[in-house]
Order: C-alpha cells, then structure tokens, then sequence
C-alpha cells in the first residue's frame, strides 16, 4: 500500500471527500487536523496499522480504524474515533491517502495546505505532550508504538 498526508480545506464535507478519493481508486482517512502532530505522526500509524493487520494483532476489522486506533493512541474504536473524527462543520482536514497518487483537489473544491500538520504548542497541550525531553513529534510517535505493547 502507498500512503501519503496531506493537509486540506474547503467546502467539500467528509462523505464527499471519502467518495473523491474512492473514485480514484484509493481510500482515505480524514481527520481532524488538530489532533496531528506532524506527517510521522500519521504515517507511524499507518506502518503500525498494516503491520497489525498482517501478522493478526489487529482489534478492528479494517485496516482504516486500525490506523485510527494507532494514529489516536487508543485501544477502544469508540474512543478512537471520536478523538480523531473531523468536529461537525469543520472545513480542515488532515487526510491519510491510501493508494492515490494524484489527490485531485480542485476536483472538489479543496485546496491542499500541509501547514495543518504542523505541530503546535497548543497541539501538544491539548493531546496531552507535555514531556519536555521529548519534542511532540517525538513524543506522539512513542505514543504510537507504545500502542502495540498495550494491544497484548
């Protein structure tokens, strides 16, 4: 699988968005921008998800929740989702393209803007990376590993 992070915003909702990238033969994961600390971030989540779906640790079903799970640090689907779902009338999203090359944007109205992934003090405070030996891209990258050893 290919996966890319891109940062976006626009009109377009989620279901519009999903179906987009459907159409172009991939998938996606949309979340919210505020709860990413980084491109790693999400792409740590994505190796950890593909790799739980391979060798049988996963929790979930598809390998699209997996990689919430990861990306949340969460072990409950639930909760996982609620943290890292896109708020209702937000127009920014931090997406996980899976098997697109070309994201088409203008096709929907979205403009590609990579700067929502980046990691902010206040990104930090409100997930809760307060180490300050670590920076928050460090940290919610142990975060996401440190998942795996939870799943046991």
């Amino acid at each position: 699988m290919r996966f890319q992070v891109i940062g976006m915003k626009g009109g377009a909702g989620f279901d519009d968005i999903v179906a987009h990238f459907q159409s172009l033969g991939g998938d996606c994961v949309l979340m919210d921008p505020d709860m990413v600390v980084g491109k790693d971030h999400i792409l740590s989540a994505a190796t950890h998800g593909e790799r739980s779906m391979a060798e049988g640790t996963n929790r979930s079903n598809s390998l699209l929740t997996e990689i919430i799970l990861y990306a949340a640090w969460e072990r409950q689907i639930g909760k996982a989702l609620a943290r890292m779902r896109p708020k209702e009338g937000r127009t920014e999203y931090a997406a996980l393209l899976v098997d697109v090359d070309d994201p088409e944007l203008e096709a929907i109205g979205m403009e590609r803007d990579d700067s929502l992934l980046d990691p902010t003090p206040e990104k930090a405070a409100a997930l809760g990376l307060s180490d300050p030996f670590l920076g928050p891209v460090e940290q919610a990258l142990e975060r996401v590993a440190l998942l795996e050893t939870q799943k046991m």
